[in-house]
């Protein structure tokens, strides 16, 4: 399965199916919370973080732009990409202005001017396969932003392994949930990075995620008759199974989730 036909094995599942237990924002990643948050504030929260920051202020490239959260807020010209047509069509229906989306792979994507911001959020995880050179993939990723940025950042969210080997990983989740993704290593990242760009900041939110998982489970759960007449009982279990196992993952230290913010060596930050 290549990696086109993996993300859309899992996305294009139906946008109304994922209307049922997502927030507003259709946003399908760890979200941010403080305190007694909502899921919806939650999501909100991780949103503004990393658009501020990537620091955009003429021109954002978000790299596997879901249902274009990061697009609608950007506040500047925007383009996204993505592998699912599902989401590209769902974006394009909505007339943002300013927007672009594409269906097309970062591996082939050519800028029409520089970006000064980009942002990718949970598709990192689905940049190798089994088998490839990881840390060689990465780097590709790293130096093509490099050479697309003129100013601001990339801000990046990616799962990772944490106190787990990758040959513990679940063969559920890698053969029904994401076939063929596999998930980098912090040593990784950072090997990948070293030279490209420089990392500027760095958190965990694994509980963040732990508790997002599980949040989405619960509505899930609770739309359950109707998520079973858009797409069958057999993928609703199957996600609940999923959501379940994700969030016992996070919770138990076994997966993290990185936020890192990576600069281009000698760019002024912080000043």
């Amino acid at each position: 399965m290549t990696s086109v036909e993996s993300i859309r094995h899992h996305y294009d599942v139906g946008n109304d199916f994922y209307r049922l237990w997502l927030d507003p924002t259709l946003s399908y990643s760890c979200a941010w919370r403080h305190g007694a948050d909502t899921l919806e504030e939650a999501q909100e929260r991780k949103l503004r973080h990393h658009l501020a920051a990537a620091g955009a202020r003429t021109r954002l490239l978000d790299v596997g732009c879901g249902w274009g959260g990061i697009l609608e807020r950007a506040g500047v010209p925007a383009v996204g990409l993505t592998l699912s047509d599902e989401q590209a069509a769902h974006v394009a229906a909505r007339g943002l202005p300013d927007v672009e989306v594409r269906v097309e792979d970062w591996r082939d994507h050519t800028p029409a001017a520089p970006y000064d911001g980009i942002v990718s959020i949970g598709a990192f995880e689905h940049f190798a396969a089994p088998g490839d050179d990881k840390v060689g993939v990465y780097r590709d990723f790293f130096t093509r932003c490099r050479d697309w940025l003129a100013g601001g950042a990339l801000s990046l969210q990616t799962i990772a392994y944490a106190n787990m080997d990758p040959g513990e990983a679940s063969r559920f989740m890698q053969q029904e949930i994401f076939p063929d993704a596999e998930l980098p290593t912090l040593t990784e990242i950072t090997a990948a990075a070293e030279g490209v760009l420089e990392v500027t900041a760095l958190s965990n939110g694994r509980l963040d995620y732990a508790w997002t998982c599980a949040e989405w489970a619960r509505r899930l759960k609770a739309a359950r008759p109707e998520a079973r007449e858009l797409v069958g009982p057999e993928v609703v279990a199957r996600y609940e199974r999923y959501l379940t196992l994700s969030s016992l993952g996070f919770r138990m230290g076994k997966l993290a989730l990185y936020r890192v913010t990576l600069r281009p060596y000698g760019s002024r930050w912080g000043a």
